[in-house]
């Protein structure tokens, strides 16, 4: 739990609306993270809601809930960059970049370079830099620092797939992106090379997933156990007993898309998790892509579509697939 109190300043000189004054005079919370954190006001020694108005005189007391503690350090990562304003980025994902810190992989992930990018823009409050002088945190002394270092991570990719993932540069725009993603409002379009041919050339998986009970880093399908999980699929182009396929996942199971095709019998090639090494391309790596991305950004009235090009990993088997289909 963390406090402040202290007397409303000049700048609320007029009336102010009390989330306003805690996020862009005081600079403590950003107003998106005011409900999010649980933050209990009072003024004048009355409970209030923060929608209350303060004028300059005014005696505040505030308490919220701390972040998790992070120790996600900043870092310039190069991004191959497909857009980006003072809210947003959206970055083609390479091949092997970890979207966030977790066990053996502290730094170099694309949380490390969105928030380096995220400080340059000064897009991150006062308190998460430095903290603030009248701030303190329960158990310690009054004024100490506490860096709370968070990234904008809207969605993620697995370590091995690579195409599309937006990112945001202030709370605002997470919590605008995220509610879309919730609410299933954004359309995702993923490409990948699967091992086999698919039942018919489109299609739509519904199955549940749930952790594998026999190794838990892994996911499968069940009846009627586990998360609810949709995709809908598309073969482009067959070649032999390999296919290039289209996938819209409806729903954003981890491993949905892997777990999905291995279920009808067509792995993706090159997964290490959910498919045995291929004989004709044994160093192949995951042939998975998100392609393409359809979403509403923060202030515009009509949903953006961003696309990333297939990568050359992509190319190079669908050029020798095409070889050995001409061939034959």
């Amino acid at each position: 739990m963390e406090t402040y109190s202290g007397m409303v300043g000049h700048q609320a000189q007029g009336g102010m609306r009390l989330d306003r004054y805690i996020s862009e005079v005081l600079n403590l919370i950003s107003r998106s993270q005011v409900k999010a954190r649980h933050l209990c006001a009072q003024v004048n020694g009355k409970n209030v809601k923060v929608s209350r108005i303060v004028v300059p005189g005014d005696q505040i007391s505030l308490s919220w809930d701390a972040p998790e503690p992070t120790d996600l350090v900043p870092e310039d990562i190069p991004f191959d960059i497909l857009y980006e304003d003072d809210r947003v980025i959206v970055i083609n994902k390479p091949q092997g970049l970890v979207v966030h810190p977790g066990a053996g992989n502290k730094r170099g992930t694309l949380a490390n370079g969105i928030l380096y990018r995220r400080m340059l823009r000064g897009k991150m409050p006062l308190s998460e830099i430095a903290g603030v002088a009248t701030r303190e945190k329960t158990g310690s002394a009054q004024g100490s620092a506490e860096v709370l270092l968070r990234p904008g991570i809207v969605h993620r990719l697995d370590k091995d797939t690579s195409g599309v993932i937006i990112a945001t540069y202030d709370d605002e725009a997470l919590v605008f992106l995220a509610n879309q993603f919730k609410a299933r409002q954004t359309k995702k379009t993923y490409v990948a090379i699967v091992r086999g041919r698919l039942p018919q050339s489109k299609g739509r998986i519904e199955t549940f997933i749930a952790r594998d009970k026999h190794n838990r880093k892994l996911f499968t399908c069940t009846k009627n156990q586990g998360k609810h999980a949709v995709t809908l699929y598309r073969v482009l182009q067959e070649f032999g007993s390999y296919s290039l396929v289209l996938l819209r996942p409806k729903t954003g199971r981890t491993h949905q898309l892997r777990v999905h095709m291995r279920f009808l019998g067509c792995p993706i090639l090159g997964d290490p998790l959910y498919s045995a090494k291929d004989h004709r391309f044994p160093k192949a790596t995951l042939m998975l892509h998100a392609l393409r991305l359809r979403i509403l950004l923060p202030g515009q009235s009509e949903p953006e579509q961003f696309l990333a090009p297939l990568p050359h990993r992509f190319k190079e088997i669908l050029k020798k697939l095409k070889a050995g289909s001409a061939k034959s």
